[in-house]
């Protein structure tokens, strides 16, 4: 199977050898294409994502503990899927492939949510065929994304050599967010106001456009031919326990790959680290729009700010600090530390866990405030704008921790 994969990639740029492959392909010129094509998958994602949590307790009617627990179910299985695709990925399909199966069930899981939305009931509650089928679209979104993440983003960083690659992850995630600010500033007030059918009908629009820009780009990749210089670290890591503890061989185990396995190993305690990262993370699609639909969202007679557009604030700040970091700090850092990123990668992923923390501190004090005032006064509402400084930290760590990790395990 891989060898086939090998030949396929191979016939898309026949009688070329690697060397030549690498100057006459790729480049910033694919490298922006990925990037947009990673823009167009966002909205289409976070078009979800961001009003998941509304979706089910109002049409669904389910309760504020149910609809959190499902989402948080949801992320989890979003976030561990991309294990198992990079694996298959890797050892088997090549990053191409996986990217071209996992958009197509991807996009089917976006259509078939669009249409469960349209299945209407002759009863206050959903039909149970309403539920079960937007159930199975959504975890059917989460398998495709699985594909998709871990694969696209470092096909992206295949078209380039090392000096561009802290740019390349800088401007992907500016270019992310500026997508997904787009999509919460559209979607999330077309579901609210207009339609919840033509609310998740975009993005799935989104999401075909991503895959035709993505084809679009396949004469000018850069495909990696070398594919036993970038085998899966997880694959190493097997193949090393096997010889190690099964195999009476084990002598002849190169010590090549037990130094790779054991420097991926060294990774293990930075990744466990940022799960409680993630943990926070996850409060503002979940606590921090709960928050916010208890507050006075009014910005004129009859007008309302849906809860989960604040979460723009997040994208706002990091399209803000993202010119700010690459073309003014990055140049100050450099002078006194001499490190072409300005600081390493760990410490901008741990500055970004402290402002984490702060964004949960400056939360718990206002979510204090707003329960004092409600406790005092029903009929008074806490205005949501108090939410905006917690967001804005979010956003801060945001652009440091996620770049800094992207770079960290691409390298």
């Amino acid at each position: 199977m891989a060898n086939l994969c090998d030949e396929l990639e191979d016939s898309l740029h026949p009688g070329t050898t690697e060397n030549s492959m690498r100057s006459s392909s790729g480049g910033w010129k694919s490298a922006r294409l990925i990037i947009g094509v990673e823009m167009a998958e966002h909205f289409a994602f976070y078009g979800i994502s961001s009003n998941l949590i509304t979706y089910l307790t109002g049409p669904l009617g389910e309760s504020t503990a149910a609809a959190a627990a499902n989402v948080n179910a949801w992320s989890g299985t979003v976030s561990f899927l991309p294990l198992l695709w990079g694996f298959i990925a890797d050892s088997f399909l090549g990053r191409f492939r996986t990217i071209l199966v996992a958009s197509s069930l991807y996009i089917l899981g976006h259509g078939q949510l669009s249409f469960s939305t349209m299945i209407s009931s002759h009863h206050k509650d959903p039909s149970q065929l309403q539920v079960t089928l937007f159930f199975c679209s959504l975890y059917l979104i989460a398998i495709g994304h699985g594909g998709y993440k871990p694969c696209i983003r470092v096909f992206g960083a295949d078209q380039l050599d090392g000096d561009d690659l802290s740019s390349y992850f800088n401007w992907l995630m500016f270019g992310s967010c500026i997508s997904v600010l787009t999509t919460r500033l559209i979607s999330i007030f077309i579901q609210e106001n207009l339609s919840w059918s033509l609310g998740f009908g975009i993005p799935s629009v989104s999401m075909l456009l991503s895959l035709l820009l993505f084809l679009l780009g396949t004469k000018n990749y850069r495909f990696s031919t070398a594919r036993g210089e970038k085998k899966n670290p997880f694959a190493r890591i097997s193949h090393v326990l096997w010889r190690l503890f099964l195999d009476r061989a084990a002598i002849s185990c190169d010590l090549a790959e037990i130094e790779e396995a054991k420097a991926v190993l060294k990774l293990v305690p930075i990744w466990m680290s940022c799960l409680v990262y993630a943990i926070v993370c996850a409060q503002s699609h979940t606590f921090f729009t709960k928050q916010g639909a208890t507050m006075d969202r009014s910005i004129s007679p009859g007008l309302l700010v849906p809860a989960a557009t604040l979460q723009c604030f997040i994208n706002l700040t990091i399209i803000i600090f993202i010119p700010i970091y690459d073309r003014l700090l990055v140049p100050i850092a450099r002078s006194f530390t001499q490190c072409p990123s300005g600081i390493t990668m760990l410490q901008r992923i741990g500055s970004g866990m402290v402002l984490s923390i702060l964004a949960m501190v400056v939360a718990a004090l206002v979510e204090t405030k707003r329960l004092q005032i409600a406790r005092d006064d029903a009929t008074t509402l806490m205005c949501v704008w108090w939410l905006v400084p917690q967001y804005v930290f979010i956003g801060v760590a945001d652009m440091l921790t996620m770049v800094g990790l992207q770079e960290l395990f691409y390298d």
